[in-house]
């Protein structure tokens, strides 16, 4: 009996050994394990900071320019028409973006870029929509009601309220996704600006034909010559004709657009009637004069001011 008490002892001893022995190991290796664990959700989460930082960076970083992108709305009344795909038109100017989206009727009559309460508010800005037209794919069309929303961030969420025929706001939440440049709308304004710098023809000033006289300005040569302003102006048809009156009786022919043209008058300064192929832009003529030793040809360039284009006043009949 002692004997057996003895080897249980012993038992009892080699089990608390191997307990004391073990267990700061396993406290280390739980430690360890926790250590990790966190490390790895740090990790994680500043992948997501990092993610989202990156988000915010690509909405900010959009260049100016006209973009294709998604609008979504929380309602199944208030969003894009279906014919648009879910799609309005982002333009970006000076770091800040407004989308136009064209709805689905007429029914929404104005629009607050933040919450019902503060639409509500005296002095809010309301949003006054516009008329749009919108073709579905059977090839019918539409006239709906359409907004150009500010737009603060890209794939973020923000408040807009509405305004119904009944007069009362309602609150929704928006986003603006996955803007696509449109080059073809960059290149519908490099056309828009290279016809800007073509001048104004006659058909774009939208004037009957008769007698006209407009503000024309002379540079080039040395300087010294100048011509009579307003000229007179004479336009028939899509064609314009001035009277070029200039301040010598010196100069015998012009030449425009490779074609000369002969004084109209003998006495007094030398006038000439040429065509004006545009108005608001630089048009180069060339003056032959004879005050020097020899004639000379000298290249000039005149502009006529479409703004200043007025009736001519009648004479009187005697």
């Amino acid at each position: 009996m002692k004997r057996r008490s003895f080897v249980l002892f012993l038992s009892a001893l080699t089990m608390s050994a191997a307990l004391i022995g073990t267990s700061p190991v396993l406290a280390e290796t739980k430690e360890t394990t926790e250590a990790a664990d966190s490390k790895d959700a740090d990790a994680k989460d500043a992948d997501t900071k990092d993610s989202d930082a990156k988000d915010t960076a690509d909405s900010a970083a959009l260049e100016d320019g006209v973009y294709t992108a998604e609008f979504d709305t929380d309602s199944s009344m208030f969003h894009v028409n279906e014919a648009n795909d879910k799609k309005g038109t982002l333009t970006v100017k000076d770091g800040k973006m407004t989308i136009h989206v064209s709805l689905v009727s007429k029914k929404i009559v104005n629009l607050f870029a933040g919450t019902a309460e503060d639409a509500a508010k005296d002095g809010a800005e309301i949003l006054d929509p516009t008329t749009d037209t919108v073709k579905y794919s059977d090839g019918t069309t539409e006239e709906v009601y359409g907004f150009d929303i500010p737009v603060p961030a890209i794939d973020e969420e923000f408040d807009v309220a509405i305004l119904g025929e009944k007069g009362k706001w309602y609150d929704h939440k928006v986003s603006v996704k996955d803007p696509v440049k449109d080059d073809s709308a960059e290149s519908s304004d490099a056309e828009d600006s290279k016809k800007e710098d073509a001048g104004k023809k006659i058909a774009d000033l939208g004037v009957e034909d008769g007698d006209y006289t407009a503000e024309v300005t002379l540079t080039g040569g040395s300087g010294r010559a100048t011509v009579d302003s307003p000229a007179a102006i004479t336009i028939k048809g899509d064609k314009a004709t001035a009277t070029i009156v200039w301040s010598s009786p010196n100069y015998d022919y012009m030449i425009v657009d490779d074609q000369k043209y002969e004084p109209v008058n003998t006495d007094g300064n030398s006038t000439f009637e040429i065509p004006v192929s545009a108005f608001d832009t630089e048009l180069a003529v060339t003056a032959d004069t004879t005050a020097m030793s020899t004639p000379h040809e000298i290249d000039y360039t005149l502009n006529f001011d479409s703004s200043t284009l007025k009736e001519a006043e009648k004479k009187a009949e005697k």
